[in-house]
């Protein structure tokens, strides 16, 4: 696949989740099931092993054949794909950009080294050094609330003129002037925000969503995005009803300490688009199985818009 321009990468992008079987194995056919379905749903991209993807939790191996399937299937669909080349150790993390770049990628996604914060010269050092292993394919920077190096916008305006090849950011968004000080430091890079704000942030300058929502509804995702540039007032209520059922629905589990990736399997078994499950690989918890049918209820009845027939 071409490498891709930043702003080739906007709308509604998937990401696998891992079905895990048995002892922790990972369902390989359900996978694959799970990437068919992704591939017909019209999101404008796929990618893997982001931290919904328990990209912490896989082996080198591992690592390699699910990357090898989401580009076998996705070259041959002729749909845009991003591998996340993540891992907290430094090393291990050039190996997977290195191995990631070589299936030819639109774009391969990485996180800061995490046990220490990094400084700004280091995070330019870090970035310099995985675009120069990941050759001409670009990079995608992924800085979530809980990494220990927040990126700031002056010091993405830094990364993007130090470092070309970064064509894209997946961040958590801000308010007002967090908007306005992206658009002024990097008017070049695409601004990923979380699925569930896509609507207030594509309304304040963001390019798109790895999306939370496509987690639950692909479909639904999609033709979510599509109100966003036909009716905006609809789908600004849209994203006030996706408020109140994570409010009632995803807040609680929150509350008792479940991760993001217990969140996202949650909202797919919730959403039932794919024989995902809601089991994470030891040692995370799960959310509750019989949480899903309440769940599933409120999210037909307050968010009709997601359930297409």
């Amino acid at each position: 696949m071409k490498p891709l321009a930043a702003d080739e990468i906007t709308g509604v992008w998937g990401t696998l989740l891992l079905p895990v079987e048995g002892r922790g194995d990972i369902g390989w056919d359900r996978l694959a099931s799970q990437l068919d379905a992704l591939l017909t749903s019209g999101v404008d991209g796929i990618y893997a092993h982001g931290t919904a993807g328990e990209f912490h939790a896989v082996d080198e191996a591992e690592f390699d054949r699910v990357s090898a399937l989401l580009a076998q299937r996705c070259e041959a669909a002729g749909l845009p794909y991003q591998i996340g080349a993540s891992h907290p150790a430094t090393p291990v993390a050039l190996g997977r950009i290195r191995r990631a770049a070589a299936l030819r990628p639109g774009a391969v996604q990485v996180i800061l080294p995490d046990w220490v914060p990094l400084n700004d010269d280091e995070v330019v050092r870090f970035l310099t050094g995985a675009a120069e292993t990941a050759g001409d394919v670009p990079l995608v920077l992924y800085n979530p609330p809980h990494a220990k190096t927040q990126v700031s916008p002056s010091l993405l305006a830094r990364l993007a003129a130090d470092v070309p090849p970064l064509v894209g950011v997946k961040m958590a968004g801000g308010d007002d002037a967090w908007y306005a000080a992206m658009t002024d430091a990097v008017p070049r890079l695409s601004i990923f925000v979380p699925g569930h704000l896509l609507a207030s942030g594509l309304a304040r300058g963001a390019h798109g969503s790895y999306s939370n929502i496509a987690a639950m509804s692909p479909r639904g995702a999609v033709a979510w995005y599509r109100l966003m540039t036909t009716d905006p007032a609809t789908a600004a209520d849209v994203e006030r009803r996706i408020g109140e059922f994570f409010a009632r629905h995803i807040a609680p589990l929150q509350s008792r300490g479940l991760s993001n990736p217990a969140l996202d399997k949650f909202l797919a078994t919730v959403g039932g688009w794919a024989d995902i499950g809601v089991t994470l690989r030891w040692p995370a918890s799960s959310a509750p199985a019989d949480a899903v049918d309440p769940a599933r209820a409120d999210a037909h009845r307050l968010l009709p818009e997601l359930f297409p027939a």
